[in-house]
């Protein structure tokens, strides 16, 4: 499930007990400025939170995976983030705690691990 910048809007605003059309000043401002900054070439960086950085990726050969024809990629610009260490850990431990709430998710670990359920 996707989230998406009206529903953000709606979180922020609450949490903060702000009107949603300041929310969404707020929120539109912080996004153009991080894409003002990509496209400077800046890296922004979040602590505990990630990396934006811009990356140059080279001109390559490719092939047509239909034809088989050769075909050369032009060189790009991309945009690249890295995950910092806080959300890795909050991702890993919000995914574990749903994974262990599944009905029958025990019993398909304990018979994947091969050990007769001990954990």
């Amino acid at each position: 499930m996707a989230t998406t910048k009206r529903e953000l809007v709606r979180r922020v605003a609450q949490k903060t007990n702000h009107k949603q059309n300041v929310a969404k000043d707020i929120i539109q401002t912080f996004l153009d400025e991080v894409v003002e900054e990509l496209a400077r070439g800046n890296r922004l960086e979040f602590r505990e939170f990630g990396v934006f950085d811009i990356m140059k990726k080279k001109a390559r050969v490719a092939r047509n995976p239909r034809t088989g024809a050769t075909v050369m990629v032009p060189a790009k610009t991309v945009v690249h983030f890295k995950v910092g260490r806080l959300m890795k850990e909050k991702v890993r431990r919000i995914e574990a705690e749903r994974k262990a709430q599944e009905p029958g998710e025990k019993k398909s670990l304990a018979a994947a691990s091969g050990d007769g359920g001990a954990v």
